[in-house]
């Protein structure tokens, strides 16, 4: 049967000449307003998330992604120049952070005694006597590559540990520097009249360090705090049986929770960090992020003219907003409830105001978001 020249168009047939004349005038527009175009695809309020089988890719505000595996960090090509600043990347003046100091000390609603009084400060502050230098050691922020390399500058080790062996520095060798041992044993004058510096993180990616080095199951660092571990899972998920909980470990999100639940907890290396800093009691001459450890430690061994270094980084990726930590955190937290994020963020919120740190939401996370005229 032949078909009938003047019967009407069918439906399908309407149809596909509807969708070719949107998609004509769709790129009429696209040619006749190109910044309309950009607008829509680059717009810093938009974040897209594309699902595949095996991954997860994440389209970030400013066009960056990240794409997150099983058992592998997120990783990102590229950071759009619409949304970061290249400037970021120079590190703050000590003016400017001393005064982000003075304001979480405020914050505190304290004051600098005057004169510093370092000989009533804690374990984690140290003073190295041949240099004249006391450290705060703050856990999760790079602490035991710097007392090795202070150690190594005073003296005490004679060659550069290998990096694997570098926990040893928490022994005894370190041990007689610790401040509560030298109480009695110095002046006070003498500890003024020393160099004094620490070193600072951003909140987030401290935690999320913390989580992998002492309580994850990572074979390469994870479990050294494996009974902690075991605590967690069996309070967040409310098992008892050994033999079960001795196979698991907290996924990052428990943990996150429990540190939520329990203000922090009472491990230095998990708490807030101002409780291990001497402040206000004492006032440090040089305050340093540990996004900028590299350029920045390089005045430090100026000022107390030792010709020491610290060890190499295990992340490939200068850039601090491209390692490791800071993908891994702004892809676990960004799956983490609001109500979650937010008693977190008020339990570490001095924490984040000694440096005015970044919230991984940010482009420029984890830097400081500085002010470079200062």
């Amino acid at each position: 049967m032949s078909e009938n020249p003047t019967a009407p168009p069918s439906v399908g047939f309407k149809k596909r000449n509807i969708l070719l004349a949107v998609l004509a005038l769709t790129g009429f527009l696209v040619l006749l307003f190109p910044d309309l175009a950009k607008s829509l695809t680059n717009n810093p309020g938009t974040s897209v998330t594309a699902f595949s089988e095996h991954s997860v890719t994440v389209v970030e505000p400013g066009g960056s992604t990240v794409e997150s595996k099983v058992g592998s960090p997120p990783k990102t090509n590229s950071l759009s120049a619409d949304s970061y600043r290249d400037d970021i990347l120079k590190p703050p003046s000590q003016e400017w952070a001393q005064k982000q100091v003075l304001r979480t000390v405020n914050m505190m609603h304290q004051h600098y005694s005057k004169p510093s009084e370092w000989e009533v400060c804690g374990a984690k502050t140290y003073y190295f006597h041949e240099i004249k230098t006391i450290y705060t050691g703050i856990p999760k922020t790079g602490c035991s590559n710097w007392i090795e390399a202070l150690l190594r500058a005073n003296g005490d080790l004679k060659h550069l540990l290998d990096p694997t062996m570098v926990r040893k520095v928490h022994g005894g060798i370190s041990g007689r520097h610790r401040m509560p041992h030298l109480r009695g044993r110095y002046d006070p004058g003498t500890f003024r009249q020393a160099f004094s510096f620490t070193v600072v993180r951003n909140p987030w990616t401290r935690m999320v360090s913390g989580y992998r080095d002492k309580v994850s199951a990572e074979k390469t660092q994870g479990g050294s705090f494996r009974s902690l571990g075991r605590a967690i899972v069996r309070e967040m998920r409310n098992i008892t049986d050994r033999a079960e909980l001795a196979k698991l470990y907290p996924t990052f999100t428990e943990f996150a929770q429990w540190v939520a639940k329990h203000h922090g907890s009472g491990n230095p290396h998990f708490h807030q960090q101002y409780r291990t800093l001497c402040i206000p009691r004492a006032k440090y001459d040089f305050i340093i992020p540990l996004e900028y450890a590299g350029p920045l430690s390089q005045e430090v061994w100026r000022r107390i003219n030792a010709e020491t270094s610290l060890l190499q980084s295990y992340d490939k990726s200068s850039d601090p907003r491209l390692q490791k930590s800071a993908l891994y955190a702004k892809d676990w937290l960004s799956k983490i409830d609001k109500e979650t994020i937010d008693k977190l963020y008020k339990i570490f919120e001095l924490d984040f105001a000694l440096m005015k740190y970044s919230n991984f939401t940010d482009p420029n996370f984890p830097l400081p978001l500085h002010d470079l005229n200062l």
